[in-house]
């Protein structure tokens, strides 16, 4: 079976992360994702999408993701039935994270958009966000002669 969804949009509110009991990092955010189309009126409809991220994921997504900053969340859809405090039954749905990636360049600290950096860095952000020292591992591509494998 193949449950696999990705949206882009912008977050709504600051991610929140939270501790499970045994110390798993989780966050919650919501992305608001426009429509495709306009609806019969002109106006252009919005989704607003919960989204749960758990452990690394979580934790880079609560450092890194503000409330407006666009991320593309690559993950599945969960449908999660539950029980409301007068005792209703309802039912969610969410994505559970897998990757969370950059949608947008980094923002300047005066809040206006940065210069050169309309090209995405090949991950989804620019480089600029993440930590000093910190080199991207596209896996290991290079056999051990130092040739590509394709």
């Amino acid at each position: 079976m193949l449950n696999k969804i990705v949206i882009m949009g912008r977050l709504t509110r600051d991610p929140e992360l939270r501790r499970t009991q045994s110390g798993t990092a989780v966050t919650s955010f919501s992305i608001a994702c426009d429509r495709d189309y306009k609806s019969q009126d002109g106006e252009k409809e919005t989704d607003f999408i919960d989204v749960v991220a758990w452990r690394s994921t979580a934790e880079f997504v609560s450092k890194y993701f503000t409330k407006g900053r666009m991320a593309v969340v690559e993950g599945r859809l969960q449908i999660r039935d539950w029980t409301d405090r007068e005792g209703n039954k309802r039912r969610s749905a969410e994505i559970v994270a897998n990757n969370v990636y950059f949608g947008d360049s980094k923002p300047r600290e005066d809040g206006g958009a940065q210069g050169d950096q309309s090209e995405p860095a090949p991950y989804g952000g620019s480089y600029g966000d993440l930590p000093s020292g910190f080199e991207p591992n596209f896996g290991d591509q290079e056999e051990e002669d130092g040739n590509l494998p394709f």
